[in-house]
């Protein structure tokens, strides 16, 4: 029965520890494995609020890199012009290039903060659903005046 409950134990802490994010360097992963941005969202289906935040994250990161690249790309494609042909250069497709990629840069900032948010809600929500379902599984052992012994609380 002592083995039953010690196994059960073990058995918890793994499955508790096995499910945490951990976001660095702009990537997610679980279990040291890198997880995409579909999976992401599959895992954070059930803290709604995790997810609301996660997708507010890509979409602003995506908005922004369109934004970006439109703006690279008409300042590129003005420069070209002007180096080929007889074209006054600096024309308002650069300005505007230079306009889009300063509108980006407020729009990109921010993004990995609110994923780092996002993972920590989820993470957090992972802890408070195991403690009200009483998958919280402690094992400390205790020392009194009767002896030594083990103390599981679930």
């Amino acid at each position: 029965m002592k083995q039953l409950f010690l196994i059960v134990a073990i058995f918890g802490f793994s499955i508790s520890f096995a499910q945490k994010l951990e976001y660095t360097n702009g990537k997610i992963f679980q279990d040291g494995e890198q997880l995409s941005s579909f999976e992401t969202k599959n895992l954070m289906k059930t803290d709604l609020k995790a997810l609301h935040l996660f997708k507010k994250a890509k979409s602003k990161e995506s908005i922004g890199g369109f934004i970006l690249g439109l703006g690279i790309g008409g300042t590129v494609a003005d420069l070209v012009m002007g180096l080929t042909s007889d074209v006054k250069y600096p024309t308002a497709i650069t300005y505007a290039g230079v306009g889009l990629m300063a509108v980006s840069i407020p729009i990109l900032s921010g993004r990995k903060k609110m994923v780092q948010e996002s993972v920590d809600m989820y993470n957090q929500g992972l802890k408070n659903e195991k403690k009200t379902l009483g998958d919280n599984f402690e094992l400390n052992i205790v020392n009194n005046s009767n002896g030594v012994g083990l103390r599981i609380n679930f």
